[in-house]
Parts: structure tokens; C-alpha cells; sequence
């Protein structure tokens, strides 16, 4: 009896080694094929060669100083800045208010509204464009910072409900009655109370709708017209004609700033996880 259980432990401890081992290399392999343009984009942007070409001949900085130095580049970067920042605030205001009214509210047709509110994460982006191109070209928005910040406030707003419904619903309500009962009303309670713990959940979902807006392209294909190019419009219109390294270059620098950006929220993560230990001493 002994020995087959033995048998028995032996045999489950391997199988458990073996999928284990079979999870990590299918991990790896994800990694891999997701990093694997990133370590060929790289090196090519660092080329002097005037198409894409890797390994590099040798080293250059001539593609990172056509970026910063072309006119059109520039503008199309000052574009989506100026997008994503207006789309982060617009956003961020409307989906924490809307997360307020999820999580606290009653109301018919809740469930339907807070659907309603999410369905831009379900509905192919390809379908919204075509609807908001079709809305745009008839109120003449089409090439406009305002259909642009419209549109993406549009694709923002969920990535915010879900955030910061996810920190609220991990938030204690008595101290929301607690401010109540010492005599500060909903709105003093909501700045002095609850909008400072939910904080790093605000900030982060800021950062999610900015990197929706600046990233964004299938919509911006659309409605961005001639005068309204954004950043990845120009890449993908350099992609598709002229196939210049300099395309490399810039896509370098936006994975750099997507390292720093996913560096800052794990920051974020820890520091309120950090906040909410009791302190041993």
C-alpha cells in the first residue's frame, strides 16, 4: 500500500513538474513573439541606410534627428498630444462620474446603460469608425480636433468605468458616512474623502485613456482628413509609401515611452498596496 502511494505522489508530482514546465515555455513563447519586433524595430532605427534594413550596417543617429527636425513629424506629434491630453480629461471625468453612478446608483435600466457605456471594448473599432465617419461627414467634423477628441473620449471612457469601478468596489462606505454624519455634504465628501483614496485608480485609468487616444488609428484613418494626420496616421502612411526608417525610429521611442508608462502605473500599484499595510510596528 505503501509503495503505491508512493507510486501515486511520485506520479502527480510529475505531472504537476511537467505542466508547469509546459506553461512556462507556452509564457515564453508569448513573450518571445510579442518582444521579438521590438529587438529588430530597435537596431534598424539606429541605421543609416535609407530602407529599413537589419541588422544595421552601422551606427546612426540621422532618423531620430529627421523626426525632431521634420515639420510635418512634429506637427502630426503636437496633434495626438494635444488629442490625448483633452481625451484623457474628458474621459477620466466622465468615466469616474460614470463609475460613481454604477457602483453607488439604482435606476432602471442600469444594466443597460452600464452595457451601453462598455460596448466600444466589445464592437469591432473597424464598426465605429465606419459609424463615426458616417456622423461626422454630415456635421462636418471630419479633419477637426473636436470630432478626433469626440471619437477617442468615445474608445476611452470604458477602460475608465472599469478601473475605477474595480477601486471602488474594493472602497469602504462607512467612511463615506462617517464624513456624512460629521456634517460635509455628497459633494465634499466625494473631494475630501473619497476622491483622495481612489486616487491611484484615477490616475491609472488617465494613463489607459491616454495611450487609448495617442495609439489610436483605425479611427483616426477616417476622420483625421488631410489636415488632421495624428502620429500613427503618419506611421501608417509612411509604412504603407515610403517605408523609411524613420518610421523605426519613431516606433522606438514609443516603445520607450510605453516601458515608462507601464513602469509608472506598477509604481502606482505598489505604492497604494504599500499605503494599505498596516504598519507592523
Amino acid at each position: 500500500m505503501r509503495s503505491s502511494e508512493r507510486k501515486r505522489t511520485l506520479q502527480s508530482k510529475y505531472k504537476l513538474r511537467f505542466g508547469t514546465l509546459i506553461l512556462n515555455i507556452a509564457v515564453f513563447s508569448v513573450l518571445l513573439f510579442l518582444l521579438l519586433p521590438a529587438f529588430i524595430v530597435i537596431p534598424m532605427s539606429f541605421g543609416s541606410s535609407e530602407y529599413l534594413k537589419f541588422p544595421p550596417v552601422d551606427f546612426s543617429f540621422k532618423w531620430y534627428i529627421d523626426f525632431f527636425t521634420n515639420d510635418l513629424w512634429i506637427e502630426s506629434l503636437w496633434l495626438s498630444l494635444q488629442v490625448g491630453v483633452l481625451t484623457t480629461l474628458i474621459a477620466t471625468v466622465i468615466g469616474t462620474l460614470a463609475s460613481l453612478a454604477m457602483m453607488r446608483g439604482c435606476f432602471p435600466g442600469k444594466a443597460i446603460i452600464h452595457a451601453i457605456i462598455l460596448s466600444p471594448m466589445i464592437i469591432p473599432v473597424i464598426i465605429i469608425a465606419i459609424a463615426v465617419y458616417g456622423l461626422y461627414a454630415k456635421l462636418g467634423l471630419i479633419g477637426t480636433r473636436i470630432g478626433l477628441v469626440s471619437a477617442h473620449t468615445i474608445l476611452a471612457v470604458p477602460y475608465v468605468i472599469l478601473i475605477v469601478s474595480a477601486n471602488l468596489d474594493r472602497f469602504d462606505l462607512s467612511l463615506e458616512l462617517a464624513a456624512m454624519n460629521l456634517g460635509a455634504n455628497r459633494l465634499q465628501t466625494f473631494f475630501l474623502v473619497t476622491l483622495p483614496l481612489i486616487l491611484t485608480g484615477v490616475i491609472t485609468s488617465a494613463i489607459f485613456a491616454f495611450i487609448t487616444s495617442f495609439d489610436e488609428i483605425v479611427v483616426a484613418n477616417f476622420i483625421s482628413g488631410i489636415h488632421g494626420t495624428t502620429l500613427p496616421k503618419r506611421m501608417f502612411d509612411g509604412i504603407r509609401l515610403e517605408v523609411s526608417p524613420l518610421v523605426a525610429s519613431v516606433s522606438s521611442l514609443l516603445i520607450v515611452v510605453s516601458i515608462i508608462t507601464i513602469l509608472t502605473i506598477q509604481s502606482l500599484q505598489k505604492e497604494e498596496k504599500s499605503g494599505k499595510e498596516p504598519d507592523k510596528a
